[in-house]
C-alpha cells in the first residue's frame, strides 16, 4: 500500500526543531498541508515562514500540550481552521538519562516524561480523534524508540512513558482499524537531535541522522504499517519477549563498556 501525502492534512508535535521539523519540511514538500505543534511560537513561526517562501503549505499552532486547558484551545482551533484531519503525529518528546538508584527522590523526572510523552499524545489524540471518525479514515502515527524493544538501562522514565503510549496504540489499532483508523508506532535508533545533543557522553556516539529518521515518518505514512523501525528492533523485541531474563543479563555488560568507551573519548 503507498499513500500519496498530497493533499493530506497532517498535525506534527514537536515541529519547532529536530525529527518534527524536518519531517514537516520533507511532507510539505511532498504536497501536504501541515500542521506544526510546539511550545516555541517563534521558532514555528521560522519553519511555517520557510516551508511557505518553498511553496508549502504550513500553519503554526503554539501550544504547552501538557497543559490540559492549552491542548483544549489548540485542538479547537485546528479542529476550526482545518476542514480535514488526515494524519495526526505525535512526536514531541522528552528524555532523562539518569539510574534508578539517583531518582529515589526526583519522582517529577517520572511525572515530566510520562506528560509530555504519553499523555500529552494521548490527550492530543483524543481531541483529533471524533474528527478522523467522522471522515471514515484517518491515522495517527506515534513515535517510540528502539530502546523500548532491547533492554537498554538509566532511560526507566523515558521508556516507562514510551512503553505506555505502545499500548495504548496498540489497544486504539485493535478497537478501531475496522472504523478506518490506521495506526502506526515508529521506532527510532538514537537520533542526531538537539535532545540527544545534550548528553555530552553521547557526543562521540554513531545517531542516525534527523533526514533518515523524518523519512521513517513519511514512510509510516505513505505505507501505515503499523510498525516502522530496524531489523535490530524487530530481533530485540522476540529475544526480550522469549526470554527476558537471560537477554536482560546478556545485554548489561554491552552497554557498560559502550558507555567506559563513550566516557573515554570525552577525555
Amino acid at each position: 500500500m503507498h499513500v500519496d501525502v498530497s493533499g493530506k492534512t497532517i498535525v506534527i508535535t514537536g515541529a519547532s526543531s529536530g525529527i518534527g521539523e524536518t519531517a514537516a519540511r520533507q511532507l510539505a514538500a511532498a504536497g501536504a498541508k501541515v500542521c506544526l505543534v510546539a511550545r516555541r511560537e517563534d521558532e514555528l513561526d521560522r519553519v511555517r515562514e520557510d516551508i511557505v517562501r518553498a511553496g508549502g503549505m504550513a500553519w503554526s499552532y503554539p501550544a504547552d500540550l501538557t497543559d490540559e486547558a492549552s491542548l483544549s484551545a489548540v485542538s479547537g482551533r485546528i479542529l476550526v481552521e482545518q476542514s480535514r484531519i488526515d494524519v495526526l503525529v505525535n512526536n514531541a518528546a522528552h528524555s532523562i538519562r539518569r539510574p534508578i538508584s539517583e531518582a529515589l527522590d526526583r519522582l517529577h523526572d517520572y511525572q515530566r516524561t510520562i506528560n509530555i510523552n504519553y499523555l500529552a499524545a494521548v490527550g492530543l489524540t483524543l481531541k483529533l480523534l471524533p474528527r478522523m471518525l467522522e471522515q471514515g479514515e484517518g491515522q495517527v502515527v506515534n513515535i517510540s524508540t528502539l530502546s523500548s524493544q532491547v533492554p537498554i538501562p538509566l532511560f526507566s522514565a523515558y521508556l516507562a512513558s514510551k512503553a505506555a503510549l505502545e499500548s495504548f496504540s496498540r489497544s486504539m489499532l485493535a478497537e478501531l482499524s475496522d472504523q478506518g483508523i490506521a495506526v502506526s508506532l515508529v521506532y527510532f535508533p538514537m537520533v542526531r537531535t538537539p535532545m540527544s545533543n545534550r548528553t555530552s557522553l553521547y557526543r562521540h556516539m554513531p545517531m542516525m541522522n534527523v533526514d533518515k529518521a523524518a523519512g521513517w515518518i513519511v514512510r509510516a505514512i505513505q505505507t501505515r504499517d503499523a510498525r516502522v523501525g530496524s531489523p535490530v528492533g524487530t530481533l530485540g523485541s522476540l529475544a526480550l519477549a522469549a526470554l527476558p531474563g537471560p537477554v536482560t543479563r546478556l545485554t548489561q555488560p554491552l552497554f557498560r563498556q559502550m558507555d567506559k568507551r563513550l566516557a573515554a573519548r570525552l577525555k
